[in-house]
This record gives structure tokens, C-alpha cells and sequence, in this order.
């Protein structure tokens, strides 16, 4: 085989753990999330309906003034 084909396969193999890592760390971090998305459920739930209502309008407020927020930046 000529060099040119070595330092191809090479490439080819460094390419592909680059991209078998990255895909390691994409799962590795949407586990983590759904997890937090989880925790966070779970906590919502274990609130009475007056808690709940009043953490949901918050929540509304804030996300609706993110969302405001970045519109006029």
C-alpha cells in the first residue's frame, strides 16, 4: 500500500472515534437531562394544586420574559 492510503485509512479511523466519542458524550448528556427533566416532574407533582398553579405562573412569567428579552436584543 502506498503512504497516501495509510495516512487516508488513518484519517478515516480518526474521524470515526472523533465521531464515536461524540456520540458517547450526546448520550451521555441527554441521560443526564431527561434525569433532571425527571427530578423535576417529580417534584412538581408532589406539590399541592396552589403551589403548583403559583410555581407554573412563575414559570410562565420568566419564560415568557426570556423569550421577550431576547426579541429585542
Amino acid at each position: 500500500m502506498s503512504e497516501s492510503k495509510f495516512v487516508r485509512m488513518g484519517l478515516l479511523v480518526a474521524a470515526a472515534v472523533a465521531l464515536a466519542l461524540a456520540a458517547s458524550q450526546f448520550r451521555e448528556k441527554r441521560s443526564l437531562a431527561m434525569g433532571t427533566v425527571d427530578d423535576i416532574e417529580a417534584q412538581l407533582s408532589a406539590l399541592d394544586p396552589a403551589t403548583k398553579a403559583a410555581v407554573y405562573a412563575r414559570l410562565s412569567v420568566d419564560a415568557a420574559k426570556t423569550v421577550h428579552d431576547k426579541r429585542n436584543a
